[in-house]
Protein backbone atom coordinates (compact mmCIF):
# COMPACT_ATOMS: atom_id res chain seq x y z
CA UNK A 1 0.00 0.00 0.00
CA UNK A 2 2.75 2.46 0.55
CA UNK A 3 4.49 1.22 -2.25
CA UNK A 4 1.26 2.32 -4.26
CA UNK A 5 1.06 5.71 -2.34
CA UNK A 6 4.54 6.78 -2.91
CA UNK A 7 4.20 5.71 -6.67
CA UNK A 8 1.04 7.63 -7.08
CA UNK A 9 2.74 10.83 -5.86
CA UNK A 10 5.42 10.17 -8.00
CA UNK A 11 3.49 11.10 -10.84
CA UNK A 12 1.89 13.78 -9.42
CA UNK A 13 4.88 15.51 -9.25
CA UNK A 14 5.99 14.78 -12.35
CA UNK A 15 2.35 15.86 -13.77
CA UNK A 16 2.92 18.70 -11.80
CA UNK A 17 6.51 19.43 -13.07
CA UNK A 18 4.99 19.37 -16.68
CA UNK A 19 2.47 21.56 -15.94
CA UNK A 20 4.88 24.65 -14.66
CA UNK A 21 6.74 23.98 -17.75
CA UNK A 22 3.57 24.52 -20.16
CA UNK A 23 1.64 26.76 -17.82
CA UNK A 24 3.23 30.08 -19.07
CA UNK A 25 2.12 29.24 -22.76
CA UNK A 26 -0.83 27.52 -22.07
CA UNK A 27 -2.70 30.15 -19.68
CA UNK A 28 -0.93 33.07 -21.51
CA UNK A 29 1.00 35.40 -19.62
CA UNK A 30 4.17 34.80 -21.87
CA UNK A 31 3.48 36.58 -25.17
CA UNK A 32 4.27 35.18 -28.46
CA UNK A 33 7.42 35.77 -29.77
CA UNK A 34 8.66 38.57 -26.68
CA UNK A 35 11.44 37.29 -24.69
CA UNK A 36 10.99 35.44 -21.65
CA UNK A 37 9.41 37.12 -18.59
CA UNK A 38 11.00 36.41 -15.17
CA UNK A 39 7.89 34.41 -13.89
CA UNK A 40 8.23 32.11 -17.17
CA UNK A 41 12.06 31.53 -16.66
CA UNK A 42 11.21 30.42 -12.90
CA UNK A 43 8.49 28.22 -14.06
CA UNK A 44 10.72 26.45 -16.45
CA UNK A 45 13.53 26.34 -14.58
CA UNK A 46 11.27 24.62 -11.15
CA UNK A 47 8.80 22.51 -13.51
CA UNK A 48 12.11 21.15 -15.22
CA UNK A 49 13.53 20.36 -12.32
CA UNK A 50 10.79 19.05 -10.52
CA UNK A 51 9.88 16.93 -13.75
CA UNK A 52 12.98 15.47 -14.26
CA UNK A 53 13.62 14.56 -10.69
CA UNK A 54 10.30 12.85 -10.19
CA UNK A 55 10.76 10.90 -13.87
CA UNK A 56 14.29 9.53 -12.28
CA UNK A 57 12.88 8.80 -9.36
CA UNK A 58 10.40 6.97 -10.53
CA UNK A 59 12.43 5.22 -12.81
CA UNK A 60 14.93 4.07 -10.16
CA UNK A 61 11.93 2.96 -8.15
CA UNK A 62 10.97 0.81 -11.13
CA UNK A 63 14.28 -0.54 -11.54
CA UNK A 64 14.13 -1.69 -8.19
CA UNK A 65 11.07 -3.34 -8.37
CA UNK A 66 12.21 -5.38 -11.43
CA UNK A 67 15.72 -6.39 -9.58
CA UNK A 68 13.44 -7.74 -6.88
CA UNK A 69 11.05 -9.65 -8.99
CA UNK A 70 13.87 -11.61 -10.70
CA UNK A 71 15.52 -12.36 -7.32
CA UNK A 72 12.07 -13.66 -6.23
CA UNK A 73 12.13 -17.51 -5.56
CA UNK A 74 9.36 -19.57 -7.98
CA UNK A 75 6.53 -21.26 -6.43
CA UNK A 76 6.76 -24.61 -5.29
CA UNK A 77 4.17 -27.04 -6.32
CA UNK A 78 3.55 -29.27 -3.59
Amino acid sequence: MKARLGVCALVLLFLAGLWLVASPFVVGYQPAGAPYTAATVNNLWVGGGLAGLSFVTLVLYAADALRELTRAEPPTDT
